[in-house]
């Protein structure tokens, strides 16, 4: 029985008086009339406690927030996109609503039954993560496996930069080769200007380093070299060590498979340049305080590689060997016929052309065939190669058996 109850009862039953029940259970004599009021009114339920709550609260989420929480909830799932609580404030507040605080979000969607409870995750504090400190200090890059709704396999290569998580290319091929690799990196460059480093895995499109010391550089590996570029690869099977890159697979993954899936692989990049521009601008990222990477991108300072120089006139194109075994290549106005060898001829190669200097590989293995500076007073470029003569030494006679 409630204090509240005997109370009453000691005034109604027990004949004691007002007062004598207010010294005896230590209460004022205003609360012990306010009891016998409800009484008298009600009863004795209606001395029991009531809630102290107010009936109103001007804080309160009201019922359109609520609903358009949920509703967002559902667009965004149904996209593929994340929707938690911080991603759903981020999108009321750039509809101009008053977004309530995460925890609020998070009990409007847990009481809607929306919170799907996880397993207990490995504790933050035992991971040491890296990042960048600036734009363009470090880009990683990797690829992942897609089907096409045929079943036909693709792999997207993306490169993603280290600090502002901005999605710099996504595109897809069949397959990834090392000219994509290259072409898909310098333009990249082009646009967004030169990395400091790249961060990438050990596959033989970035290098050939676990190749067992055979054919030297590859074409991408060169173009750093020549660029002046950091070149970083991860520790074979440690896939931490990129660890932004892998798991913004799980990202575009999930995206893709709320979308109908793409018959040809042009329909596929198509896809993924939408979502390229949803990620950048109009996605926030928890790791960047709720900014999109565009922003975060725009906010800093970019790095440069600490030896090349910026604005350099440097491009890259695909060529076909002629039946004389000879490539042309414009520069300054002027054509240059380039010698690279009859055993080359029909081969499809990538020149990679920074400024005079000149790097020719294989587009299929990545073998570098050639590299060579452009003599702008000579039409013919010839192979050549350093006579071992004593008495002649340091003179370069012509090897190049498909020039007369």
């Amino acid at each position: 029985m409630s204090k509240q109850k005997v109370i009453v009862l000691a005034v109604t039953v027990q004949g004691l008086s007002v007062s004598e029940t207010a010294r005896r259970y230590g209460v004022s004599r205003q609360w012990v009339h306010e009891l016998l009021d409800r009484h008298r009114a009600g009863g004795l339920p209606a001395v029991e406690p009531r809630s102290r709550r107010p009936k109103s609260n001007p804080r309160a989420t009201g019922a359109g927030i609520a609903e358009r929480i949920l509703g967002l909830r559902n667009e965004l799932t149904a996209a593929g996109l994340d929707a938690g609580p911080v991603t759903i404030a981020w999108h009321l507040e750039r509809e101009n609503l008053r977004a309530p605080s995460t925890s609020t979000i998070r009990r409007i969607l847990h009481a809607a039954g929306l919170i799907t409870p996880e397993p207990k995750k490995r504790p933050k504090a035992s991971l040491h993560r890296f990042e960048a400190h600036q734009p363009n200090e470090t880009w990683q890059s990797d690829f992942t496996h897609w089907a096409l709704a045929d079943g036909t396999d693709t792999e997207i290569l993306n490169f993603l930069d280290d600090h502002s998580r901005y999605l710099l290319a996504c595109t897809a091929y069949r397959p990834v080769t090392v000219s994509a690799v290259v072409a898909t990196f310098l333009s990249c460059a082009a646009e967004y200007g030169l990395p400091a480093s790249t961060l990438t895995d050990n596959g033989m499109v970035y290098t050939t380093r676990l190749a067992g010391g055979k054919g030297g550089r590859n074409a991408f590996e060169h173009q750093l070299h020549a660029l002046g570029i950091t070149q970083k690869n991860g520790s074979p099977n440690h896939p931490q060590t990129r660890g932004k890159i892998e798991r913004f697979h799980q990202t575009l993954k999930r995206w893709l498979t709320g979308q109908p899936r793409a018959h040809t692989l042009q329909d596929l990049n198509e896809q993924l340049g939408k979502f390229r521009h949803i990620y950048n601008h109009e996605r926030p990222h928890r790791a960047l305080d709720r900014s999109t990477p565009a922003d975060a991108y725009t906010a800093t300072p970019k790095a440069a590689p600490a030896v090349a120089r910026q604005g350099d006139h440097w491009r890259q194109r695909i060529d076909r060997v002629d039946r004389f075994g000879k490539l042309t290549l414009r520069h300054a106005g002027r054509l240059h016929h380039i010698g690279i060898g009859r055993v080359h001829a029909g081969k499809h190669v990538l020149m990679l052309i920074h400024d005079t200097d000149v790097t020719i590989s294989d587009t299929a293995t990545g073998e570098i065939i050639r590299e060579l500076t452009i003599d702008p007073t000579r039409d013919y470029q010839p192979r050549q190669r350093k006579t071992p003569r004593s008495e002649d030494r340091g003179v370069f006679v012509n090897d190049d058996s498909t020039h007369p």
